[in-house]
């Protein structure tokens, strides 16, 4: 905290990390206005990020860092910097995943009509799954032309996110839970995802459900907003959601977001470290102030929490606003993010006039961790291996090429069905037009008087395509669980 501020003894430890960029400055504001209101919290100070990367972090998180965070159970973090298409890994998703943080919240509510927005009756909250996903970051370059990202859809996961999703409506009162997926195309990850929530959503007869594609479903956001209630996606889909939303609020400077898991929480703004504005005093702290209010409601302070909520949405009424939301018609005074900070512990102790007040001591039903049962994994699916697929990195020439040299394998229990080239059948009857790369996809079946195989068949396999001189980059069982096969067709197929 600051000198000066109304901390009271006995104070609840709460890890700070102040990030890079506008972090510093923003989290500053922050923190001077939970001081002034007595916020009874003790900032435990760490370094995360840019600066622990510089140190030889390769994580960028150093080991007192983690112990703070696991120890304290909460922490309020700043922007920090992720490069783009190279360099260190997003401190964020190390953050999330490797603390179980696996409900991402975020509101979107309107401020209209001081922060100007199209769609001033928006209030949504957006649930977002914090742990898996394409946000796995597996990633490999197979070839020369081909790169490969891992999309990783479970089931434990898909339930946890879900059941969060229908119980934080329940518990706030909100009527509806929209889920968003792209399952006509990922039928098996993004299939899990829908039919999990089918499954779940059947437990809350009560609450309104809808499913949509992602594509329809983000336009639709953009568009009509107020049709939305709660929204649960993917983790992807729930970042690009997310921003989209606070954007259309009035801006993304404006929200917070919370990262809950069952052992611990972190609190953050949704945007990023803006780099370019960095020192110049004229960053909204907004979205940190607001994911501070959401910490100090998780951590049983909603009194104080509420009077910071309020003294802000004063200001916003008096029009005193940074540079990013400052309109002529609808704004009364400009300031930097210190001033607009000063402003807010100005109002502490009002209410605003026209916005709704809040007042999260009136019920319980604020808690951000909602009490979920534990997974309860079922018994094991009768699981048999009907084939393999088997990628090759391989340019020296036509399919037809290549099928001749696999045609040459001689195995008792497998036969070449198809070659897919990025997922579309170019062998057998392939289409001329279709552009191959240098990856190829070479599905092998079990024959049918055979039915399945073994590990020992597909090491076999491999050897002989080595034998012939090929480059295989790896191989894909084919399964069935309990007849149902998991494994899609090629695209033609």
């Amino acid at each position: 905290m600051t000198a000066g501020s109304k901390q009271s003894a006995g104070a609840r430890a709460v890890t700070v990390a102040v990030g890079d960029g506008i972090g510093p400055e923003i989290v500053a504001a922050a923190l001077r206005v939970l001081g002034a209101a007595g916020a009874p919290i003790a900032p435990e100070f760490i370094t995360v990020g840019q600066e622990a990367y510089t140190r030889g972090i390769t994580s960028g998180i150093p080991g007192d860092a983690w112990e703070s965070i696991r120890r304290t159970g909460l922490l309020l973090k700043g922007p920090i910097t992720t490069p783009q298409g190279g360099g260190f890994k997003s401190v964020n998703v190390t953050l999330r995943k490797s603390l179980g943080l696996y409900a991402n919240v975020r509101p979107c509510a309107a401020l209209a009509p001081y922060v100007p927005t199209r769609h001033p009756t928006m209030d949504l909250v957006i649930v977002r799954e914090n742990e898996e996903d394409l946000y796995a970051g597996i990633e490999h370059r197979q070839t020369d032309e081909v790169m490969q990202c891992l999309k990783l859809i479970t089931r434990p996961g898909c339930e946890r996110i879900v059941r969060y999703a229908f119980e934080y409506a329940r518990v706030h009162g909100r009527r509806k839970v929209t889920c968003m997926s792209k399952d006509n195309i990922m039928k098996l990850t993004d299939g899990l995802f829908h039919s999990v929530y089918d499954e779940i959503g059947a437990e809350y007869p009560q609450i309104e459900k809808e499913h949509l594609i992602i594509d329809i479903g983000a336009a639709r956001l953009a568009d009509t907003p107020e049709r939305f209630d709660v929204i649960v996606t993917g983790n992807l889909y729930g970042d690009i959601l997310s921003d989209i939303a606070a954007q259309i609020a009035g801006s993304v400077g404006m929200a917070g977001s919370a990262n809950i898991g069952e052992h611990g929480a972190m609190f953050e703004a949704i945007h990023g470290s803006a780099p370019d504005i960095a020192g110049r005093d004229i960053a909204n702290p907004s979205g940190v102030l607001m994911a501070a209010v959401l910490l100090l409601v998780h951590a049983g302070m909603p009194t104080v929490a509420a009077a910071i909520h309020n003294a802000w949405l004063r200001t916003l009424e008096e029009g005193i606003h940074t540079v990013d939301i400052f309109r002529s018609e609808t704004s009364q005074r400009q300031v930097g993010t210190a001033a607009f900070a000063d402003a807010i512990i100005e109002r502490l102790g009002q209410l605003p006039q026209s916005l709704k007040p809040v007042d999260y001591a009136a019920s319980a039903t604020d808690a951000m961790t909602l009490s979920l049962p534990p997974y309860r994994r079922p018994a094991p699916l009768k699981k048999e291996i009907v084939g393999v697929d088997v990628f090759l990195h391989w340019c020296s020439g036509s399919t037809e090429e290549l099928a001749g040299l696999l045609g040459g394998i001689r195995s008792e229990s497998m036969y070449l069905e198809m070659i897919t080239n990025r997922g579309v059948k170019v062998w057998p009857n392939g289409l001329p037009e279709t552009f191959c790369t240098d990856h190829w996809r070479c599905r092998f079946k079990a024959v049918p008087s055979v039915g399945t195989i073994r590990h020992s068949d597909i090491v076999s396999l491999l050897a002989q395509v080595t034998g012939i001189g090929l480059d295989f980059i790896k191989s894909e069982n084919l399964c069935c669980f309990d007849g149902e096969p998991g494994f899609q067709m090629g695209q033609g197929q």
